[in-house]
């Protein structure tokens, strides 16, 4: 019988859960002798091919952001590099199975071991893929986790977090694992509580589990106080939200009176299908990353996606960031291999870099521009002359869609405050027409402390003087030179940011929408 056992890890999607906890499944290559070449790479082909029919068929029913992970799964699966080395190694003499681990672990080793985070957090894809294939071979279908379970393991692969049931609770504890995987970012979605960097955790199963998504506490083979105290705070937890949904509709104001804007972030338009245009005061930040995943989007694709945007918003103002590629969003024929991308060429310097690619996109925002309350934010300024050069970009374009006829408007041009040296003396980029205070990078370059690592979380602390000190000092020159001035990164999402930031004279937040409530409920209990 297991002894309590109390850990914590790294928060990668918040929330409660009580549950037993189930070790994940290791898929494990069989034992056997090889045929002939011939042969295995038949078999090798045909488990290939049940496994992207597997794919096809969850993706059918998965979510778009689910859906999309799947299609980049399948694009793996139909890439010849891929496959060359295990068809080597099988005309080697190797097993189909032998030649697919092989070949797979080592894009496994060579991506988990890679310096940036993006690419770290794609070695859970390889595994997904290496694992379907393993089981296609060996006859076995997806084995599903019993609902509510507190699954844990080293990592998770999308295909075990999607075969899951979710609906009946449960959460994830992993001994590694990443808070930007493709399953943080679908356990967000649901709303699954889910921990990484969980050292200790152990390699059985247990009768019951409880974990704390806020604090990032998981305890194993709890006793009955320690039960009774989590059940407490679920249930305070339940209730604080329940109430802050009370608030969703209502402007936001402080406990003392003085207003405060509160704006979304959006990913993807269809993530607005099920948000309620009057909970919020705009879109203080739409992404658009999403549309070059696959490559390069055309003029048309671009302003389809903008102005779903735009017709749902209904007026209310809409910030549109342009592309904000590289660090870690790379985009095959765009951005630059780099040894440290996060410090490289990205953001307004590549766009920069590449007008060809940045003119398709100017075009389609001074079109949609026309259409609604449109305003665009360049991100990774550094330099007044990266803003003048984006500007000269816009007006060019204006005058060739004036030439041809076509309607367009000129948006607002604002940045994004992420570069320690614009937070420091932000008059230098007084021609823009708003600061968007980009924490996330902020922090992390003001730390020197990546912003995805796990040891180094306690450095990203909104709280840390030296930060609020910049965060002033933007909103003081923004305040002096009539520049409005909102903060878009995550620290406006956390609801115990919120006091210190408004103190340091924000008054407008652009927040993930599933906190929308109770950033409300936090801002309403400040007084200034």
């Amino acid at each position: 019988m297991l002894s309590t056992l109390r850990l914590t890890g790294t928060v990668a999607s918040r929330g409660f859960a009580e549950g037993p906890l189930v070790p994940l499944t290791v898929v494990r290559t069989r034992s056997r002798e090889a045929g002939d070449a011939h042969t295995e790479l038949g078999t090798l082909r045909a488990a290939i091919e049940r496994a992207v029919a597997e794919i096809d068929t969850i993706a059918g029913s998965a979510g778009d952001e689910a859906a999309a992970m799947l299609e980049f799964q399948r694009a793996m699966l139909e890439d010849d590099s891929l496959i060359e080395p295990a068809l080597a190694a099988i005309a080697g003499g190797q097993t189909a199975e032998t030649a697919w681990s092989t070949a797979l672990d080592a894009q496994i080793a060579e991506y988990a071991s890679a310096e940036d985070e993006y690419f770290r957090a794609r070695s859970a894809d390889f595994r997904d893929v290496r694992d379907r294939v393993l089981r296609a071979l060996a006859g076995e279908a997806d084995a599903a986790p019993p609902p509510g379970a507190i699954l844990s393991g080293d990592d998770i692969t999308p295909s075990q977090f999607l075969a899951t049931d979710w609906s009946q609770g449960g959460a994830i504890v992993l001994r590694s694992g990443s808070a930007t995987s493709h399953v943080a970012m679908l356990a967000r979605a649901k709303g699954v509580p889910m921990l990484v960097g969980v050292s200790g955790l152990p390699h059985t199963n247990a009768s019951n589990a409880l974990v704390d998504g806020d604090d990032g506490a998981v305890v194993v083979a709890p006793d009955t106080s320690t039960v009774i105290r989590f059940r407490s705070r679920r249930a305070a937890g339940a209730l604080q939200r329940k109430h802050a949904e009370g608030l969703a509709t209502q402007p936001c104001v402080t406990a003392d009176g003085t207003p405060i804007s509160i704006y979304i972030n959006v990913a993807r338009p269809d993530e607005l299908a099920v948000i309620d245009a009057r909970t919020c005061d705009g879109v203080g930040l739409m992404r658009t990353e999403f549309l070059y995943d696959k490559g390069l989007p055309d003029e048309e694709t671009q302003l389809l996606s903008y102005r779903q945007v735009v017709a749902w918003a209904q007026g209310r103002p809409v910030v549109i960031r342009t592309v904000d590629a590289g660090g870690d969003k790379p985009v095959p024929g765009f951005t630059h291999q780099e040894t440290n991308p996060f410090l490289g060429v990205r953001g307004i310097r590549l766009a920069l870099a590449s007008p060809e690619v940045f003119r398709v996109q100017i075009r389609a925002l001074l079109r949609v521009a026309a259409e609604g309350n449109v305003s665009v934010m360049l991100p990774m300024v550094t330099l007044a002359a990266e803003l003048d050069a984006a500007t000269q970009l816009f007006n060019q374009e204006a005058r060739d869609l004036e030439a041809r006829g076509i309607r367009h408007a000129m948006p607002k041009l604002g940045i994004m405050v992420e570069v320690p040296a614009v937070a420091l003396m932000p008059e230098l980029l007084a021609d823009a027409h708003f600061f968007s205070i980009g924490s996330n990078d902020l922090m992390q370059y003001l730390m020197a402390a990546s912003r995805d690592n796990g040891a180094l979380q306690s450095l990203h602390d909104v709280k840390h003087p030296a930060f609020l000190n910049l965060l002033e000092n933007v909103v003081r020159v923004g305040t002096e030179k009539g520049i409005p001035v909102s903060l878009c990164g995550d620290a406006g999402s956390d609801p115990q940011a919120i006091q210190p930031l408004l103190a340091a004279g924000l008054r407008s937040l652009s927040v993930a929408p599933a906190q929308l409530p109770l950033v409300k409920l936090a801002a309403a209990q400040v007084r200034l």
